[in-house]
């Protein structure tokens, strides 16, 4: 074998090496802020007592709106693509409307819920998909499809009724924010449909994050009166809660990245798996955190939850 083709195999070898370890590295920023946002939204609604989730999640769009700009605009991660018609511009709104209800209502939900049984909820997300699915496009699945669903829902109806710290309405609230997510996901496909009007996942939070901004600030300005005053009050007894809700904003937007970063890099089948298994590391982390007691039966629950959907998964796979 020749010197110069020995040279090239490693040098081939040397650069899937570095871009596998690239992809891990994703892979772990995607997860570490993704559960990071997750535990530290409980800390401060639930456990430190900031009571004020759209004043959360209107700094989260904040940043987000903020960041986005810079990182296309300035950095040029992607290119910017632009809003091509006002039909078109109705439609983000729309989308950003049911984001920023499925958002608040999922930090609702953690001042009433454990984060294991709020991500139990959560993996509901291709039951509710695949109703809307059905509903909105009468696009009708596989009955094997269908039949997976029904260990998916059966763990959270078991979880739930082994769930120690059950609490009614943040129950009805978190399955609410489930079905919001869903809902947003089926309505994008249907809205940006058409060629002319697809945005990559990074344009989309630039042009939705602005207009959840706007949205939330009316919400809380009413339902959270005086928001900003008790927030500087708290600022002036502990300096931290500034320090809580900058980083905890900035992650939020980093979690965005990450997952466009991790999707474009592996695959959206990659993704699927990879969020199943996030979401029992977020349970594990949880529960070692927070110490919210579990029982057998809820854990039970939540395993059959999660089976069910990466059943669903493989369905979806072999059904294309």
């Amino acid at each position: 074998m020749k010197l110069s083709q020995v040279s090239d195999d490693e040098k081939g070898s040397k650069m899937k090496g570095s871009s596998r370890f690239f992809t891990i590295g994703l892979v772990a920023a995607w997860y570490s802020s993704n559960i990071g946002v997750l535990l530290l939204n409980k800390y401060l609604l639930s456990n430190y007592g900031f009571k004020y989730p759209i004043f959360l999640t209107m700094c989260h769009m904040t940043a987000c709106s903020l960041f986005s700009y810079v990182a296309i605009a300035w950095l040029k991660v992607v290119p910017m693509q632009t809003i091509r018609s006002r039909v078109q511009f109705f439609k983000i709104s729309a989308l950003s409307l049911i984001f920023c209800v499925s958002v608040v209502f999922g930090n609702v939900s953690l001042r009433y819920l454990p984060v294991s049984f709020n991500q139990a909820i959560g993996a509901t997300t291709p039951f509710f998909t695949a109703i809307f699915a059905y509903i909105m496009t009468f696009k009708r699945e596989a009955w094997l499809t269908y039949f997976t669903l029904v260990p998916v829902v059966t763990g959270v109806v078991i979880a739930s009724g082994g769930e120690p710290s059950f609490h009614l309405f943040g129950f009805i609230v978190c399955v609410a924010a489930t079905a919001a997510r869903a809902l947003k996901s089926v309505l994008q496909g249907i809205l940006l449909s058409s060629e002319g009007e697809k945005l990559n996942s990074m344009n989309l939070l630039l042009y939705m994050a602005p207009m959840a901004v706007v949205f939330l600030l009316p919400a809380t300005l009413i339902m959270e009166e005086n928001v900003v005053g008790i927030t500087l009050a708290l600022a002036r007894d502990d300096v931290k809660i500034i320090w809580y809700l900058l980083f905890n904003s900035a992650l939020a937007y980093f979690v965005n990245l990450t997952n466009f970063l991790v999707t474009k890099h592996t695959s959206a089948l990659t993704l699927q798996v990879l969020g199943n298994a996030k979401g029992a590391v977020a349970v594990v982390v949880s529960i070692l955190i927070f110490r919210n007691p579990v029982s057998v039966t809820g854990m039970m629950g939540y395993a059959l939850t999660v089976f069910g959907v990466i059943l669903y998964s493989e369905a979806k796979k072999r059904t294309k």
